[in-house]
């Protein structure tokens, strides 16, 4: 059922996109996009379970202020884990997932203000469109899932001969997300191949650059690999999880190391914003003020901090400072009663 019910998704997804194709052809962009794109100054909220999302709030952060199509940019990252111990991937089942999300969500909403959601989580971007928050039309969300099938899609189509391996946490590969949507655009399964790396995200927020970090992407690297076999076209590597990227110098080596050409390293996160900047609006204003925060419910580790506050310092000083002067939000949404047994 689960299946059926993702391949109805992505006919929808399949219908949005030639509408608002069909509306980029027209000249036209998407109402609530053409009213963002007028106002002088926006609130945007990042969202993702853990610290990974943080590379898009950096991104978002220089772009937002290089291009300066928007005078003044209210920029929150929040940290949607509700507990230390077990995330979403951890609640039994669907509907309490979808219940602990919009709680979350409309916590943000009622806090914030935000103009737009932005959900840099491939488990959370699933769930998103399936909120109750996000059915009701008031602030856009927008999930990483649907940038991360184009983006393949991208490379993919037209190119029968070129394969990519879609590195990802294992509830990721599992849902299916992913090669449900390419194969919707047209993309051949047999172009296709998804690699499981579990317990990676972890090891990458504790240590991006770490040798244990390191020996677990070559180990994943190898067995994504034994399970290509020879391939004669251009191959593509995506990194289908938000903390993925950051260990970009460790992937690149577990390719050369074995003497494998990748044509590209996709990461969604890197165009998560980009169509918020249109090259026709840039330099709108002299200048852009970006005022950075991080906020979370749970505390942050000092590894976790100090690891991807690393990453972040050559990317975005800001949104580093933010990490490091994070804001813990106790309460910030209610969580807990959906988790309680029906009587």
């Amino acid at each position: 059922m689960d299946s059926v019910r993702r391949r109805l998704s992505w006919l929808l997804l399949l219908f949005l996109l030639s509408a608002i194709a069909l509306e980029a052809r027209a000249g036209e962009d998407p109402a609530w996009l053409t009213d963002l794109l007028a106002r002088d100054r926006i609130t945007v909220v990042v969202t993702d379970s853990g610290l990974g999302g943080l590379a898009v709030a950096a991104d978002a952060a220089e772009k937002f202020r290089q291009h300066a199509v928007f005078e003044a940019v209210d920029l929150v990252f929040v940290n949607a884990l509700f507990r230390e111990a077990g995330g979403y991937n951890s609640l039994p089942t669907r509907e309490q997932k979808l219940e602990v999300f919009d709680s979350a969500l409309r916590a943000m909403a009622n806090r914030y203000q935000p103009d737009l959601i932005v959900v840099a989580c491939n488990t959370l971007s699933v769930l998103a469109p399936d909120t109750a928050f996000a059915r009701e039309g008031g602030v856009p969300v927008l999930g990483i899932v649907d940038v991360g099938v184009e983006q393949i899609a991208d490379r993919l189509l037209g190119r029968p001969a070129a394969r990519n391996i879609l590195f990802a946490t294992a509830t990721t590969v599992e849902e299916g997300d992913h090669r449900d949507g390419l194969l919707a655009l047209g993309v051949g399964e047999d172009q296709l191949l998804a690699q499981a790396c579990p317990q990676l995200s972890f090891y990458i927020e504790q240590g991006f650059d770490a040798m244990d970090t390191e020996l677990l992407i070559d180990a994943y690297v190898d067995e994504a690999l034994g399970r290509l076999g020879e391939t004669d076209g251009p191959l593509t590597v995506s990194f289908n999880c938000t903390h993925f990227g950051y260990a970009l110098e460790s992937w690149r080596l577990a390719f050369e190391s074995r003497g494998v050409a990748v044509e590209a390293y996709l990461d969604p996160n890197n165009r998560m914003v980009d169509f918020l900047l249109p090259e026709t609006s840039w330099q709108r204003h002299p200048g852009a003020t970006v005022a950075v925060r991080v906020v979370s419910m749970v505390p942050l580790s000092g590894a976790a901090i100090d690891s991807i506050g690393r990453f972040l310092h050559g990317v975005s000083p800001d949104t580093e400072a933010a990490l490091r002067n994070y804001e813990l939000a106790p309460g910030l949404f209610e969580w807990a009663r959906y988790l309680e047994p029906a009587e």
